[in-house]
């Protein structure tokens, strides 16, 4: 079969197409025809190369699959990582806190490919009305924002949610999971894409590059008292101010650091106001099936803003990291 793989970290360019083997399913595995895999942040930190992040080469990357089973052509979407399913964590449902969890793309290959062998329990149907290429853009960063809100900030009906970065993957379906379970959203964006984070559903919106508006001013002029809940996956470069927009009691839960992971807590303001800060690692599989329940409702809609074929998945990274779309960007295979 043909895959991108990349036996080096560096930019685009390290993206070698070549033929490799077909893999073969262990007992406990099916095999999938790869038909489109969406790009996450993820993709482009793992391509480049992170400190902390330690990962076998070389490597397929690509964790947001869809396809169809090679045995049956049934069409299905692949959950973005599995547990190993026998430890005390997957036995009690809490898959995405098993220490040998994989994440495809990063702890084993991915969808820059044509077949991927997975664990059974790693298949899900695809919701009725989507098409292959609009379902992969959907799991990981759906996946996530649940974990973030549902678990982890326990958010409430009436509760205020700061989402940054409302056109990204993890924004876009933060925004509509807070409004899904009844909070007032504030969701920040670029100038040029306020009105489509309004669109997601978002209750105001707040230009995150506004220098005589600092996004924390912002939010106390809608909310004085500050939010219930701050969406951070952006990082260091929007820490201080995801800090300052909390109401005293306030939570803030953070799944990424795009912008850097150095960040800094004055720890008087945190014993002081009560602040709670909270970390969040992808998802638990039985949550994903909430996910897709809520998809096929139309409750919640995934959102592409470009679709590219595999050949130029280098192009396809370039585009995520510079040009600022709005909604996931797909590799079609």
């Amino acid at each position: 079969m043909q895959a991108l793989r990349i036996h080096a970290h560096g930019g685009p360019e390290v993206l070698v197409a070549e033929a490799v083997p077909d893999p073969v399913p262990a007992p406990d595995e099916v095999l999938v025809r790869i038909r489109a895999c969406a790009l996450n942040h993820l993709d482009l930190t793992l391509r480049a190369g992170f400190p902390t992040l330690k990962m076998e080469l070389p490597r397929i990357l690509g964790s947001d699959i869809a396809g169809e089973l090679a045995a049956t052509g049934e069409a299905v979407l692949l959950a973005p990582g599995v547990g190993c399913g026998l430890c005390h964590a997957c036995l009690a449902g809490r898959d995405n806190e098993c220490r040998r969890y994989q994440m495809l793309g990063y702890q084993r290959d991915g969808g820059y490919t044509e077949l991927i062998a997975v664990p059974r329990r790693s298949v899900l149907p695809l919701p009725s009305g989507l098409d292959l290429t609009t379902a992969a853009s959907m799991p990981l960063v759906f996946l996530t924002a649940w974990n973030m809100l549902v678990r982890r900030a326990r958010v409430r009906p009436g509760q205020t949610v700061l989402v940054w970065a409302a056109a990204s993957g993890v924004g876009i379906a933060a925004v509509q999971v807070a409004k899904l379970w009844g909070c007032r959203v504030f969701a920040t964006a670029r100038k040029e894409q306020l009105e489509r984070a309004r669109g997601l559903g978002a209750d105001a919106v707040i230009d995150h590059y506004d220098s005589n508006l600092p996004v924390a001013r912002a939010v106390k002029q809608l909310a004085p008292e500050g939010v219930d809940v701050v969406v951070e996956h952006v990082g260091q470069a929007s820490w201080e101010q995801s800090l300052r927009a909390l109401a005293p009691n306030g939570v803030l839960v953070t799944c990424g650091a795009t912008t850097g992971y150095d960040a800094r807590v004055d720890l008087r303001f945190l014993f002081s106001r009560q602040l709670r800060l909270k970390g969040s690692y992808m998802g638990r599989r039985a949550d994903l099936d909430e996910v897709l329940d809520a998809v096929a409702a139309g409750k919640l809609r995934p959102v592409v803003d470009r679709v590219f074929p595999l050949a130029q998945a280098a192009a396809a990274h370039r585009y995520l990291a510079e040009s600022h779309p709005f909604g996931k960007v797909v590799l079609a295979i």
